[in-house]
């Protein structure tokens, strides 16, 4: 991990410091609230439909155990609104019902406090941080390296990457390092403090495109040259929201020295012709989408200037480079370990373990295990104070010291011995977080939605949790095989709905929620193929008929997949090889199947 220096940390507690000012002028009526509100942004304070949210930064996902327990006290101590602040969230979440499930019972909204959430840009949220213990929260997120700079409003946001950066087989290069430089360089820039809109940058190192690159603001890839020269491939204007739109390649190759005068370029074009007359077309991919070959010849001629007029000043130097590496050097775990995965329980319940949760790792003496955050009762992705700090315990003793938040709202252990897997997973499954459900479609990535976020137009938890009770048979699941669902609460994505192998988005539909359901996206990966929005099948569904509409399309699946040797054809591919129009058909025929009572229930 990036071991901060004195600076970074005299310059944590001084924004912390900052902020306190800041927020004591707030409360005491010094600061109107419209001229507070960027201050409070800019450290990821947001106010939400019941309470004020928090987003701490974990940069491009890697985290320490030492912080795990410091937001495990955060949740333990300060995510604790008032009774009535509580309790009039309760009141609305009970008037709009719950959700009917296949064969009988409901699934009902989990207003939870005292938990961590971990989001799709590998930061960490909180949701009911009472806004006057705020500045208590910023100063003990400093006291272990954390804050919540540029967490949200128009600058350039998280850097983000794979989660099995630096230990992936099929990797050219750690993306890492160049992660930590272009997060250096984006902090508190004097220019693209206040952009169009805000900015994503994702990097990915390795063959399979993990970290969904192209469907970012900027997508960058590692590669080399014919000399062998490390590089990136620069994709420009992907991005969710109302307008779905693929990164475009806007060159194939830029010395891996040249990168940030390279983005200074990219980011200085957008700052100057992005949209800042209408928020919803004020993103990069709006101005890419509408410039096109243009908007590539102005960032050429931009960087050209940059290197010819200006010096080329963000170089970046050797001694930098191995600077910031040499905080990246795997951890001395693995001496004399094996590398053959022990045999001391074949329980077919540790074997689905191992197929599921236990990823290849360069070093053959080692493993990445991933700990499920999807589980009955829990909205995808949160965490409570004692799962935090359990986590913690785990990561201390198997990954030394390290875990990461994954794009699929799950935490990494990239350290594991081989030797350690069967301890794990005792460990793990203990504490309720080895459901060998990784990549399958309880897995899911889902927003808090409605339930939490006031821009949301529909629920998303009571929908993650009916499918989830629903495909409780692990059996059952296996069978199923690997499908990426993304549930989003409405058309700003936060769930990645386009890219889901299924989608659903809520939608307001005459003051009611209602989800409109989508089929074949992709994230990039290996498994999902080329970065595709998926295609809407239909009419949008009562939150009734979800639950059947997914059951629908998972058995046309099964009735349609071929064989593959002792397997089946996964889900991608069937619906790609026949088409979407059986599927359309299921999930349209499904509604039939939802009495009008029952729709009534929770409309």
């Amino acid at each position: 991990m990036y071991q901060y220096t004195e600076f970074d940390r005299q310059f944590v507690r001084a924004r912390a410091d900052q902020y306190r000012d800041q927020l004591e002028r707030r409360l005491s009526g010094q600061l109107a609230e419209d001229e507070f509100r960027p201050l409070r942004l800019q450290n990821g304070w947001y106010v939400q439909r019941f309470a004020p949210m928090l987003r701490v930064a974990v940069p491009y996902g890697e985290i320490a155990s030492r912080q795990l327990r410091v937001l495990a006290r955060i949740a333990r101590e300060y995510d604790q609104p008032s009774s009535e602040v509580f309790d009039g969230a309760r009141q609305r979440q009970d008037s709009l019902g719950p959700v009917p499930l296949p064969g009988g019972g409901f699934a009902h909204s989990r207003l939870t406090v005292g938990y961590g959430h971990f989001t799709t840009r590998q930061n960490v949220q909180f949701n009911w941080i009472p806004l006057e213990k705020s500045a208590d929260v910023m100063d003990l997120l400093a006291s272990v390296d954390m804050h919540g700079i540029q967490t949200s409003g128009n600058c350039i946001r998280n850097i983000t990457t794979d989660e099995l950066a630096g230990i992936a087989p099929d990797e050219a290069a750690d993306p890492r390092p160049w992660c930590e430089i272009i997060r250096q360089w984006s902090t508190l820039h004097p220019e693209f403090a206040f952009l169009p809109r805000k900015f994503k940058i994702a990097i990915t190192g390795a063959t399979e495109d993990r970290a969904a690159s192209a469907w970012h603001d900027v997508g960058l890839q590692l590669v080399r040259d014919a000399a062998g020269s490390l590089g990136f491939r620069v994709l420009v204007g992907g991005g969710m929201g109302r307008t779905p739109v693929i990164a475009s390649v806007i060159r194939e190759f830029i010395a891996a020295d040249q990168i940030l005068n390279y983005l200074e370029a990219v980011v200085r074009v957008y700052n100057r012709w992005g949209r800042r007359d209408n928020k919803y077309k004020a993103r990069i991919k709006i101005l890419v989408k509408a410039e096109g070959q243009r908007y590539i010849d102005e960032v050429e001629a931009e960087y050209q200037a940059i290197v010819s007029q200006d010096g080329a000043p963000h170089t970046v130097t050797a001694a930098e480079i191995n600077r910031i590496s040499a905080c990246f050097l795997a951890p001395a775990v693995q001496a004399g370990a094996p590398t053959e995965l022990p045999q001391t329980d074949l329980s077919p319940a540790y074997q689905r373990w191992l197929q599921q949760n236990v990823a290849a790792h360069r070093d053959p003496h080692l493993r990445a295990v991933t700990l499920s955050f999807k589980r009955l009762g829990q909205a995808p992705g949160d965490a409570t104070a004692d799962q935090l700090d359990a986590a913690a315990d785990l990561v201390d003793r198997f990954s030394a010291g390290e875990a990461r938040v994954t794009h699929s709202q799950n935490l990494l252990l990239p350290w594991v011995r081989v030797s350690d897997l069967p301890a794990l997973w005792e460990a793990a499954r203990a504490l309720g977080l080895a459901s060998a459900n990784i990549g399958l479609i309880t897995d899911m990535i889902a927003c808090p939605g409605g339930d939490y976020c006031d821009l949301a137009n529909a629920r998303s938890l009571p929908i993650a949790e009916a499918i989830t009770q629903r495909y409780q048979d692990l059996d059952e699941l296996h069978d199923i095989g690997a499908i990426d669902l993304h549930i989003s609460g409405c058309i700003n994505s936060c769930g990645h709905h386009h890219s889901g192998h299924i989608g659903i988005l809520g939608v307001d539909k005459d003051g009611k929620e209602w989800y409109q359901v989508t089929l074949g996206g992709s994230d990039g990966s290996q498994l999902s193929g080329a970065a595709t929005p998926g295609k809407v099948v239909g009419p949008s569904f009562s939150a009734a008929e979800v639950p059947e509409v997914i059951e629908a399309i998972l058995d046309t699946y099964r009735r349609e997949r071929a064989s593959r040797g002792d397997r089946f054809e996964a889900f991608i591919d069937t619906l790609r090889r026949v088409g979407i129009d059986p599927f359309k058909s299921a999930a349209n025929g499904a509604r039939l199947g939802v009495t009008e009572d029952s729709a009534k229930e929770v409309a």
